[in-house]
């Protein structure tokens, strides 16, 4: 790292090709601001790419291990429930969706601790946390000790998914995003193993505020200057610091129209994922007579969907940031051009809930239910895709609080609806069941349109500021 040059007030404003300090000659205070400078070796948009990836490829690794904790669950819950001696549908329901309650807990936490001390010792903490717990769920004595150490599994496995998406805002530029992105979502698809230990010694701190204050410290031991000062850090004392990343993220989502719609919204779509998590297996043990060996063969469908989606989504988003870098050369990129593929995703969504619901009602070939929860995988991803994507853009430095804020609903959804699921289909019917859902995210298909056109304006008429 190259000794960065120090301004004192006698001397000439300059700039050294690693810092930059700005400085006014009627405030003395200001010659001890120290800035990062764009062109910064260690500033992370320009890491080496092999670093880029690396870190992509550990966050994404990550990100794979703490969804599947959550739904893999599903299909022994028969055994489970024999072995515990229980014989409620609701605890059967609960011993899987407890664990999304531990998402939406998690990001109250590690989203503002990302925020003031950095994401490397948040993902750190957060993996050694989820290890412990999900081997303490492996042998759990009786069925609330499971619950508990599930509930707590939870709140760390949220980790990546909550900041993970900072993280690319920390180190991948905004015309770049969309491939990083892609390549973030793929997590699921990639070697479960790998991710929360190759990351205790490969990963590297990306958090901009971070890195300066690090460098600050380098700066004050170099130069014996103890009044140079992050920019991030004026005016702010440790315990205000924690007071206002605490309170970002309610603030975000109390003030701001559209991300109460799009948390509502991704609400809806998690929710019904989940949902399904928890009764594939009943519908397709009872309806198809699948075995316990072969149940889980049934959630292809989701996943083959989930991949797909990823496809539409990144070509679409690509093609169109090429589009707008040819035909609209002074417009610069907003938030809402992430959304363009959110009337698709809000099309698909309801459509595979459809099929899926009374194709298995009528008993058509279970093939035909598998390819509407692939339609409905599709959905999901281009959805909450065109939603990170758009909270990154939009809320930059403060994305790890706008997603906390967002899957904080969003949890919340994914762990209370499954509970109504198995009664659902009890009461109406595979066919009438996933109709009511279906109608319920038919009726989000305007929504995604009007968030398109209208959602600049919005964002910037309730514009969430002093965060």
């Amino acid at each position: 790292m190259t000794r960065p040059d120090v301004i004192s007030p006698k001397e000439e404003v300059s700039t050294s090709p690693s810092i930059v300090e700005r400085s006014s000659r009627a405030d003395v205070r200001d010659l001890n601001v120290v800035d990062l400078d764009p062109v910064d070796p260690e500033h992370p948009y320009n890491w080496p790419p092999w670093r880029t990836r690396l870190n992509l490829t550990l966050i994404s690794c990550m990100t794979f291990l703490t969804p599947l904790a959550s739904s893999i669950f599903a299909p022994g819950i028969p055994q489970l429930t024999k072995e515990f001696h229980s014989s409620s549908p609701v605890i059967a329901s609960f011993v899987v969706s407890i664990y999304l309650l531990g998402f939406a807990a998690g990001p109250l936490v590690l989203a503002p601790l990302s925020e003031l001390y950095g994401r490397l010792p948040v993902y750190h903490v957060s993996n050694a946390g989820f290890i412990a717990f999900t081997v303490g769920c492996a042998l759990a004595p009786n069925i609330n000790t499971l619950i508990g150490f599930r509930l707590v599994a939870g709140l760390f496995g949220s980790c990546p998914i909550t900041i993970g998406a900072g993280s690319i805002n920390d180190m991948v530029p905004p015309e770049k995003r969309t491939t990083a992105i892609a390549f973030f979502a793929i997590g699921p698809l990639l070697g479960p193993v790998v991710g929360p230990v190759a990351a205790l010694v490969a990963m590297s701190e990306t958090y901009h505020p971070i890195l300066l204050r690090r460098k600050v410290m380098l700066m004050r031991k170099a130069t014996k200057n103890d009044q140079l000062q992050s920019r991030f850090d004026i005016d702010f004392q440790t315990t205000a610091l924690v007071k206002r990343n605490l309170v970002r993220l309610f603030k975000m989502l109390a003030s701001s129209p559209v991300m109460i719609i799009l948390a509502l919204y991704i609400a809806v779509t998690y929710g019904y994922l989940y949902l399904m998590f928890t009764t594939i297996t009943p519908v397709f043990q009872t309806t198809y007579h699948f075995s316990t060996s072969i149940v889980g063969l049934a959630f292809l469908g989701l996943g083959v969907g989930s991949v797909l989606g990823i496809v539409v989504y990144a070509t679409a988003a690509g093609y169109y940031v090429k589009y707008h870098a040819h035909a609209r050369h002074d417009e610069p990129l907003k938030p809402e051009h992430r959304l363009i593929s959110l009337p698709l995703g809000a099309i698909l969504l309801p459509a595979g809930l459809f099929l899926y619901g009374w194709t298995a009602q009528y008993e058509i070939h279970w093939i035909v239910p598998i390819i509407g929860m692939g339609i409905t995988g599709i959905g999901s991803i281009v959805i909450f895709m065109g939603i990170l994507s758009y909270l990154i853009d939009a809320y930059t430095i403060y994305s790890a609080s706008a997603i906390a804020a967002n899957s904080i609903v969003r949890s919340i959804a994914s762990a209370v609806l499954p509970l109504a699921g198995l009664p659902l289909y009890q009461n109406l019917g595979v066919g009438w069941g996933n109709s009511v859902l279906g109608f319920i995210a038919v009726a989000f298909i305007p929504v995604s349109f009007l968030v398109l056109k209208h959602g600049g304006y919005l964002r910037q008429r309730f514009e969430v500021k002093d965060l």
